[in-house]
């Protein structure tokens, strides 16, 4: 596996990122037991940069995999090289410091740690919400300062919210979204994102690059979406959602530039996912509003979904009273 210096970060960390998304309730909900082994393959072949939020609901399989971690480490010590420390990103919607502390404190319990090596203010969309989240941003940097968390981040759609963080000194680590074609940018085009990404970067940021196949968009191109991100030379690391082992052999092998099996690329490249609203879908609109892409409308009483629009987050999913939304 291959690792870069994250920024000024001082951290190391392999060029695939393990994201948990695609494991917990908003996905494909895995039982703990079930993606921890994911989590623990990824761990064997490199892996040690894992990507969680506070909404992933995915604490607890990274819990199960370092557990697992941990107790391996123990019986390999003395017979062989022990597997990488990992390094956890997590994030949260919290916007004050009352509300960035019980995120916090959440972290460490239900992964088990007593320090977060990054935390980030979650999917900030503007200069105004940056401000709006500064009581928060002033917390974990109060944590940092404690040594109770390493790095401080922001996650975001939005080229100018990676343009802001590109001059603010408190920001060590920047989560941006880039693929190939845009997919989910909320306010420019690949060309515009990529520049404020290289200012950051030139800024001594750690830069993690995330949605890279477009929420499972581009899937078709599938070797063509990595290596685009891969590729570029001021990506520190590339996020990816995994939910079976096949999945991480395969990143792992087009990341480290090697040639895949054939008929696994094949299988996952003709995967067809999309968000699915069932029939008892209420119509209250809380989805439509959460739905930071425009993707979700009303039409004939129930929520629609624009598939040209929709990288399949699933966070419409969390705020849904009668779970009638979910990725097929």
């Amino acid at each position: 596996m291959l690792y870069r210096r994250l920024g000024n970060t001082g951290l190391q960390v392999s060029h695939l990122c393990f994201g948990t998304l695609s494991l917990g309730p908003l996905q494909n909900n895995l039982s703990s037991k079930d993606g921890s082994e994911i989590i623990f393959d990824a761990f064997n072949k490199g892996v040690n940069l894992i990507d969680t939020a506070e909404i992933y609901g995915t604490y607890p399989h990274i819990k199960a995999a370092l557990q697992k971690l941990n107790s391996y480490n123990c019986e390999c010590k003395n017979n062989c090289d022990p597997l990488n420390e990992p390094i956890i990103i997590t994030k949260s919607y919290a916007y004050t410091a009352e509300g960035a502390r019980a995120s916090v404190e959440k972290a460490f319990e239900e992964i088990g740690i007593d320090r977060i090596s990054i935390f980030m203010l979650h999917e900030q969309e503007s200069r105004l919400t940056l401000r709006g989240h500064r009581e928060a941003l002033e917390y974990y940097l109060s944590c940092k300062q404690k040594g109770l968390i390493k790095a401080v981040g922001v996650s975001t759609h939005n080229c100018e919210v990676v343009e802001s963080c590109a001059e603010m000194p408190e920001i060590d680590v920047i989560e941006a979204l880039v693929n190939k074609d845009g997919i989910g940018i909320g306010d420019g085009t690949i060309d515009r994102m990529l520049s404020a990404i290289k200012k950051a970067y030139d800024a001594g940021k750690g830069i993690v690059a995330m949605k890279t196949l477009g929420g499972g968009n581009l899937f078709k191109s599938y070797s063509e979406s990595i290596n685009f991100v891969k590729d570029l030379p001021y990506i520190h690391s590339l996020a990816i959602g995994m939910k079976s082992s096949g999945e991480v052999e395969l990143n792992s092998l087009l990341i480290e530039g090697g040639q895949p099996d054939a008929e696994l690329l094949a299988a996952i490249s003709s995967m067809e996912r999309r968000l699915h609203v069932e029939y008892w879908c209420e119509g209250c609109g809380k989805c439509i509003k959460r739905c930071k892409n425009g993707a979700l409308s009303m039409a004939a009483g129930q929520a629609e979904v624009d598939r040209k629009k929709c990288i399949m987050c699933c966070y419409c999913a969390g705020v849904c009273p009668v779970f009638a939304i979910k990725i097929i």
